[in-house]
């Protein structure tokens, strides 16, 4: 498997030096990091819950989760401030890289009835959102093991300007924009 750091550092920055004329190798936007996130809302009533989630997300990733808390008391959810609600990774350097390139290159193609990944869902500085249903489609997860389907929302962050110039730096790493 070629690494996507190798290409980035060679033909991805040679591309977006012709097409955006920069005139400095480090004015190329870089993925700075993955944050892969899993909101469990049935943690609140069984701890085990998180626990499953958390496993799951640590062999999806690759490194251990952290959980993240509720920030706000919210009576119609049942929920009080401070209880475990979900659990996320930042992903940096060489496990972000091998992360995208599973994620580009093995998992978004198991996905059922795949047409390709929303080209607007940038925040307009740069950075992508992605929703993905079920933690199956990585190769990591057995069908036999998981306890529940869940999803997660894994998002790049860029240190691009514009979306214009995340979404062609996404597009060279190889992510299947919808056309």
């Amino acid at each position: 498997m070629v690494r996507l750091k190798e290409i980035y550092e060679n033909e991805i920055i040679d591309a977006m030096m012709q097409k955006f004329q920069y005139k400095n190798r480090m004015e190329v936007p870089k993925l700075e990091k993955i944050v892969v996130n899993m909101g469990v809302g049935e943690a609140k009533e069984n701890v085990k819950v998180l626990d499953s989630a958390m496993a799951d997300l640590e062999l999806i990733a690759g490194q251990k989760p952290i959980v993240t808390k509720a920030k706000k008391s919210i009576a119609n959810f049942k929920l009080r401030e401070g209880m475990p609600i979900g659990c996320k990774v930042t992903l940096r350097g060489t496990k972000m890289y091998d992360f995208a390139d599973r994620l580009i290159n093995l998992a978004l193609p198991r996905v059922r009835d795949f047409r390709g990944v929303n080209p607007n869902a940038f925040d307009g500085r740069g950075n992508y959102s992605l929703g993905i249903k079920e933690q199956l489609i990585f190769p990591e997860i057995e069908y036999d093991k998981i306890d529940k389907v869940r999803g997660m929302d894994v998002i790049f962050v860029t240190t691009a300007k514009t979306d214009e110039e995340a979404r062609e730096l996404l597009r060279l790493f190889g992510m299947p924009f919808r056309k």
